[in-house]
């Protein structure tokens, strides 16, 4: 048994070949370059304001090695642990542009601080980044669809009061105040829209989708007012921005409908056709415009091209309905 035990490593060699193995294991921190460097310093905002809970982090230029901290209240970070060597350093917050700097870190002498400046990112870029900022939005349209237009206007007035770049949220309190029969404010809200756009864009057509509502809207606004010159002007100048809008064609025919004015309503519809003729629905509207002119020929003539059109759409059942009413009243 002895002769065995001296063959064997003795205790001193069996640790060594233990710690070896560790070594082996887990890499040296030299090899992450980690280390005893800290580094310290500010992140401030534009204003040189401090911003407090940004992410500060340290990525290593030699190696994969990250460390990260975060700012008090006073703007501050502290971060050790670095080993010698270039190392970026990066600040970061929702609702910034990040900002960053190259560092050469010491380990034996004390580092200079750095100071890291946050700009605040500013209207839709700033709405794109915060998701709970574009689901509070959601509710006020929810809001508006519920008929609860108050509550509508509290959600969407707050939401200008955190992003005022957004002009175009104006919109959906103008159409607020529309549904609320308001129309003095709600022309101010669409006004203001045209108003934003010219001194933000310099044209109409730069914001097209914004011009186009703001511009109907007014003209909806001269409609219940019976002003239909002024809704015809509006209406006009809001399809002269986008032309070629078949939808925007098609909304202006239904709000001349809907307030009686149905020759008005036809010259939209038939713009809806002539920018996208294959559309079914336009022809259903026009079915419907002449059935209520009692032009039972004409009427006949759009169901038909309806259902020809589109078969299995949306509104080919109750165009069929209709020509077979049709049919039976001409019997």
């Amino acid at each position: 048994m002895a002769a065995l035990i001296g063959h064997g490593p003795s205790p001193a060699k069996r640790a060594a070949l233990i710690l070896l193995t560790v070594l082996l294991a887990f890499p040296l921190a030299a090899q992450e370059n980690l280390g005893r460097g800290r580094i310290t310093g500010n992140v401030l905002d534009e204003n040189g304001r401090p911003v407090e809970g940004a992410t500060v982090i340290a990525e290593s230029q030699q190696s994969k090695a990250r460390l990260e901290g975060t700012t008090d209240a006073k703007g501050r970070f502290v971060i050790a642990g670095l080993g010698t060597g270039s190392w970026l350093v990066v600040a970061k917050k929702t609702g910034y542009v990040e900002s960053s700097v190259v560092m050469n870190v010491k380990q034996l002498v004390a580092n200079p601080p750095a100071t890291l400046a946050l700009k605040k990112i500013t209207g839709v870029a700033s709405f794109l980044q915060d998701k709970a900022a574009g689901e509070f939005f959601d509710k006020g349209n929810q809001l508006f669809l519920t008929e609860k237009y108050d509550e509508a206007l509290g959600v969407f007035n707050e939401f200008l009061v955190k992003f005022p770049e957004i002009y175009q949220a104006h919109l959906n309190i103008g159409a607020c105040y529309l549904k609320k029969d308001d129309y003095d404010k709600a022309a101010s809200e669409f006004q203001l829209v045209l108003d934003k756009t010219l001194q933000t864009q310099g044209a109409y057509a730069k914001d097209a989708q914004a011009s186009l509502r703001a511009l109907s809207g007014l003209g909806e606004i001269a409609m219940k007012k019976n002003d239909f010159d002024s809704a015809r002007k509006y209406f006009t100048q809001a399809l002269e921005i986008s032309p070629q809008d078949e939808v925007a064609a098609y909304n202006v025919g239904e709000i001349f409908f809907s307030n009686q004015q149905p020759d008005e309503a036809v010259k939209f519809f038939e713009m809806a056709i002539r920018i996208k003729k294959d559309w079914a629905t336009p022809y259903y509207r026009l079915g419907i415009v002449m059935l209520n002119k009692g032009d039972f020929a004409r009427s006949l003539e759009y169901f038909n091209k309806c259902v020809q059109m589109d078969p299995e759409g949306p509104d080919a059942a109750q165009a069929k309905s209709m020509i077979a009413t049709i049919e039976k009243i001409r019997k």
